[in-house]
């Protein structure tokens, strides 16, 4: 779990479905699909439940499990954000580039 599959489970509540919510985070539904594939095969349980589209439409939804797995997640998230300041983070930034170095290998 991550930033990013915490923003797509976020669009897939607010979408209704995996495409919607790829579109909205300007990813491709493989993409989507694929990431939804991998949480739902790394949890106990799926974090999204899914309907195939027909004539009345199909969608996607988070299952009670993938509501508790992102809000603990953005509360981790939130705590650690509150925590990153003083000593630690400025070492950290301080050694990081701007930018990676031009890969050496041709």
């Amino acid at each position: 779990m991550g930033p990013g599959k915490a923003d797509l489970l976020d669009a897939i509540a607010a979408h209704g479905s995996i495409s919607a919510a790829a579109r909205a985070m300007g990813m491709s539904y493989r993409r989507a699909w694929l990431l939804v594939d991998t949480m739902n095969r790394c949890w106990r349980e799926p974090l999204v439940a899914t309907v195939p589209g027909s004539a009345h439409g199909g969608g996607a939804r988070l299952t009670a499990l993938g509501s508790d797995v992102l809000d603990n997640y953005r509360r981790l998230q939130a705590s650690v954000d509150g925590a990153g300041s003083g000593a630690d983070r400025t070492a950290l930034f301080q050694a990081l580039l701007a930018e990676p170095r031009t890969s050496r290998t041709a």
